[in-house]
């Protein structure tokens, strides 16, 4: 049995008479220990699909079901204790600022009644695990952002939920922040076994600590799937531009990026690295194999333990008989490769 089972979830909102369908007919599952991603750009529907799975918001119509245990069926007694199990941290944190670290990881213990000696047992205990202990005094206005997400996991783990849900919790963090609070949940995940659902709008994200994602666009659900089948054969057109958008030199405004969106002539390939060594030149053995030049429009190409993990956007010659023997040569050499078509 599926930890989190959403079906056929749809979830409408009247705004000043005008109905808005956030999300439509959304069918998704989520196993026990997963680390999943959802993914879409603004205004997909991702986070009124995260709230939808602990009934913060009700669905208009469909079931979320947790463990075997439909929500909708729950008293609102019976639903704030199942929330219990249920946390949520968000992008802004949400500590109370009056009050100390510890005292901030100890309030939904304190929500519990449970013995004060045991909640701050707790709270020290979990300090620990997200790396504060020597910050317990000290006031939410005396952290950097990282260490305020750092508190607020800590709280969320307090009540020893089964689910975290996460609502853009990086998304106000610089990179090197980014990257130590998702390598924390990581760890989270792997040391207490704990069901992760990560909403970003972000492909490096995904790509770091998730093992499957689903996209959303527009509250459809587009695409699901294994985060490597979805990077390796993105079949939306959302997840191409997502990938895209992950892609260094990217436009400043999040457009293509002028010189790509240029080259009308000829053909775009994105191909992707998966397991060459990353010693191995490629591109320059095409170029030499094919005895014609070809265009590196954009790449993030990573050498991971001996080997090339990442992708190019390449511009081929407009010479039809040399596309086609250059994309057999890479077919050849085992890289998975898809045409780029016009502005995705």
């Amino acid at each position: 049995m599926s930890e989190i089972e959403i079906k056929h979830l749809t979830k409408t909102f009247d705004r000043e008479g005008l109905v808005v369908e956030a999300l439509k007919d959304i069918n998704l599952r989520i196993e026990a220990g997963d680390i999943y991603g959802i993914i879409g750009m603004s205004g997909a529907g991702k986070s009124t699909l995260v709230r939808c799975l602990n009934y913060l918001e009700k669905p208009t119509s469909g079931q979320v079901v947790i463990s075997g245990q439909d929500l909708g069926t729950l008293s609102e007694r019976e639903l704030r204790k199942r929330r219990s199990d249920i946390a949520m941290i968000f992008q802004h944190f949400n500590l109370l600022m009056q009050k100390n670290v510890l005292d901030n990881v100890r309030f939904p213990l304190l929500l519990q009644k449970v013995d004060k000696r045991k909640s701050k047992e707790r709270a020290r205990e979990l300090l620990r695990l997200v790396g504060l202990s020597e910050k317990e005094k000290a006031y939410p206005a005396q952290l950097s952002g990282g260490q305020k997400q750092r508190v607020a996991i800590a709280r969320a783990l307090a009540s020893n939920p089964n689910i975290l849900l996460c609502d853009e919790a990086t998304s106000a963090l610089d990179p090197q922040t980014t990257a130590s609070i998702l390598d924390l949940l990581k760890q989270i995940n792997g040391d207490l076994g704990i069901t992760i659902v990560l909403i970003t709008h972000q492909m490096a994200v995904v790509r770091k600590i998730c093992n499957r994602v689903a996209i959303l666009e527009h509250g459809v659900l587009v695409e699901n799937g294994s985060v490597e089948e979805i990077f390796n054969h993105p079949k939306s057109r959302a997840a191409r531009e997502l990938l895209l958008r992950d892609l260094p030199e990217y436009g400043e405004n999040g457009s293509m990026p002028e010189r790509l969106d240029r080259m009308q002539a000829g053909r775009k390939l994105r191909i992707v690295f998966s397991g060459h060594s990353a010693f191995e030149p490629i591109i320059a053995n095409l170029v030499l194999a094919c005895h014609a030049p070809v265009n590196i429009l954009r790449a993030d190409t990573k050498n991971v333990g001996g080997y090339a993990k990442g992708e190019m956007i390449l511009g081929l010659p407009d010479d039809r008989r040399l596309q086609r023997e250059m994309e057999s040569y890479l077919k050849e050499k085992g890289v998975e490769i898809e045409e780029v078509i016009g502005d995705v």
